[in-house]
C-alpha cells in the first residue's frame, strides 16, 4: 500500500492559508444584520451536516473490530480526555501575566477537543507505526468527544461555554449528536455513495467549516472582541502551545514504552494522542461559545498548524529510525529503563 506522501518542507498547510484567508475577509468584510441572520442559519446547518457526514463514514464494524486493542485506546483517550485538560487547568496560572481570561478559555477548550483521524494516520503511515490501530484511534476520540467535550466544556469553562442550560444542551443535542447518530443509520444507504465520492465531500467538509469560522469571527469583529488581543498576547499564547506540544509528544511517546507499548503502538499513540482536531472543534465552539466562538477558536487554529509542522518532522525520524540495523535513542532509553528479565531459553 503506498504510504502518504507530505512535502519535504512544510511552511503552512494550504487549509490553514484558507482559514486565515476566511479571518481576513471576516475582519473587512464582517456580516451584520440580515447577513449576519443568513451566515449564522447557514452555519448551523453546515455543522449538522459535517457531523451527519461523520457519522456516515464511520463504520462501526471497523470500531468494534479495533476493540481488540482496547489498552491502546484507553491510553490515547486518557491523554486527549484526561492528560491534556488537566495540562489546561495548570495554565490557569499563567492568567493574567501571560494570557488573558478569553484567550485561556480558548487554550482550555483546544485541551477538550477531541483528536484529529486523518492526519494521526498519515504521520503513523509514514513512521511505520500501527496504522489500524491509529485508525480506529481516532475514530474512537472523536466518537467520545461528540459527548465528553461539550460536558467537559459545561464543567470547566462554566457559563463562557453556556453552563449546564437547557438551550446548550438542546444545540448539542440537535447540532451534534443526533445529525451523528442519523449518519450512522443511514451508512448502509449512503456509504457508498460517500466513497465514491470522498475528494468531493472533502471539499464540502472544508467549505463548511470556512462558513463556521466566518460566521464566528464575523460575530467578534462586530462584537470588538478583537481589541483586547495584542501582538504580545498572541505570542504569549503560541509560546504556551509550543511547551504544551512538546510536553504531550514526550508523555505519550516515554509514556507508552513505560506501558510496555511495542514501537509500532506508541508510534500510534504519540501521534493520535497527542494532537487536537480542527475540523471537529470549530463546529463545536460555535455552538458552545456562539458570538465568543472567534477567541474560543484561535488557539486551536494556532495549535493545528503547529502540530502539523512539528509531527511532519517527528515523522519522518521516526521513519529513518525504523531502517533496518538503526534504533532511535527514545528506543534505547526505554529498553535500557525496563526491569531486568531473565532470558527464556531456546528450544534446540
Amino acid at each position: 500500500m503506498r504510504r502518504p506522501h507530505l512535502p519535504t518542507w512544510l511552511p503552512l498547510d494550504p487549509y490553514v492559508l484558507a482559514l486565515l484567508g476566511t479571518v481576513g475577509l471576516a475582519a473587512l468584510l464582517p456580516a451584520r444584520g440580515p447577513a449576519a441572520t443568513a451566515a449564522d442559519g447557514a452555519s448551523t446547518a453546515a455543522v449538522a451536516l459535517l457531523f451527519f457526514l461523520y457519522g456516515a463514514r464511520l463504520s462501526t464494524r471497523e470500531a468494534l473490530d479495533g476493540l481488540r486493542h482496547w489498552r491502546l485506546h484507553l491510553t490515547v483517550l486518557a491523554c486527549t480526555f484526561l492528560l491534556f485538560p488537566l495540562l489546561g487547568l495548570a495554565a490557569r496560572a499563567l492568567v493574567p501575566t501571560l494570557l488573558t481570561q478569553p484567550l485561556y478559555g480558548g487554550l482550555l477548550f483546544l485541551c477538550l477537543v477531541p483528536s484529529t483521524i486523518q492526519s494521526s494516520i498519515a504521520f503513523t503511515s509514514i513512521a511505520r507505526g500501527n496504522v489500524p490501530a491509529a485508525i480506529c484511534a481516532g475514530s474512537f476520540s472523536s466518537l467520545a468527544g461528540i459527548v465528553l467535550t461539550p460536558l467537559l466544556a459545561a464543567v470547566l469553562l462554566g457559563n463562557s461555554a453556556g453552563g449546564f442550560s437547557l438551550d446548550s444542551l438542546l444545540g448539542i443535542v440537535l447540532q451534534l449528536l443526533l445529525p451523528f447518530l442519523l449518519g450512522q443509520v443511514l451508512r448502509r444507504w449512503v456509504g457508498g455513495f460517500l466513497v465514491r465520492h470522498k475528494k468531493v465531500l472533502g471539499y464540502v467538509d472544508r467549505g463548511s467549516i470556512l462558513l463556521v469560522v466566518y460566521a464566528a469571527f464575523s460575530a467578534g469583529m462586530v462584537a470588538g472582541i478583537w481589541h483586547r488581543v495584542s501582538a504580545a498576547r498572541l505570542g504569549a499564547l503560541m509560546l504556551v502551545e509550543a511547551v504544551l506540544l512538546a510536553v504531550m509528544l514526550l508523555v505519550t511517546w516515554y509514556g507508552a514504552g513505560r506501558l510496555g507499548f511495542g514501537r509500532a503502538d506508541r508510534i500510534a499513540i504519540q501521534f493520535a494522542g497527542s494532537k487536537k482536531s480542527l475540523a471537529a472543534g470549530l463546529p463545536m465552539a460555535s455552538v458552545l461559545f456562539g458570538a465568543q466562538a472567534a477567541l474560543a477558536v484561535l488557539p486551536l487554529m494556532l495549535f493545528h498548524q503547529m502540530q502539523l509542522m512539528v509531527c511532519a518532522v517527528l515523522a519522518r525520524r521516526r521513519s529513518r529510525d525504523a531502517e533496518p540495523g538503526s534504533e532511535s535513542a527514545a528506543d534505547r532509553v526505554a529498553e535500557v529503563s525496563r526491569p531486568a528479565q531473565h532470558p527464556t531459553p531456546r528450544a534446540r
